[in-house]
């Protein structure tokens, strides 16, 4: 844990909300363990869907967000030589590229129809955003279209009433982070 003379991230001031600091460092703390023990309890996917309860004065959410992001990769690739070893080349290409064959059927339906919507009472995702992102996806899936994986891990959409389902969009934002660090 980091005393208060030398906080590990930038923090928020004022009204500024950041991240929850004890929070970020005992995870962070979890994670060097899990790491460095090759623990299997802790994985990319687990990197990627934490979430830490904002405070005033807390951690600078950016900061943060970019050291997951290299945690998430460090995992990713630990991950792939595991894969590798254990099943590979073949196996592990043939997982990745059912993975992406299954986002690629997914945004292959109509604008609009991609994903379940939320009833008209409720917000969900902005359909025309989590559309043109569907979009830049699929081309990177179909012809290598350039995305990098910072792009998909900070898609951001605005709410509408009546939009697509918020878990199915992420689930689907996940699957194509995990497609992207296994062919990187």
């Amino acid at each position: 844990m980091s005393d208060a003379s030398s906080p590990m991230f930038p923090e928020t001031r004022g009204r500024d909300r950041g991240y929850d600091k004890v929070a970020v460092e005992e995870f962070l703390a979890r994670a060097r363990a899990a790491f460095e023990q090759a623990d299997a309890g802790l994985s990319s996917a687990d990197v990627r869907a934490v979430a830490f309860p904002l405070v005033r004065e807390g951690y600078a959410i950016a900061a943060v967000d970019a050291a997951l992001g290299r945690i998430e990769d460090a995992f990713a690739l630990r991950e792939r030589e595991a894969a590798l070893s254990s099943d590979g080349v073949e196996g592990w290409v043939g997982r990745t590229r059912e993975t992406a064959q299954v986002v690629l059927d997914r945004l292959a339906r109509p604008r609009g129809h991609r994903f379940r919507r939320v009833g008209l009472l409720r917000y969900g995702y902005r359909v025309d955003e989590v559309d043109l992102v569907a979009d830049k996806i699929a081309r990177y899936l179909e012809d290598g279209s350039p995305v990098s994986v910072e792009q998909v891990r900070s898609v951001a959409f605005r709410m509408q009433r009546g939009g697509y389902h918020e878990g199915q969009v992420d689930a689907v934002l996940d699957a194509v982070v995990e497609v992207m660090l296994a062919v990187s």
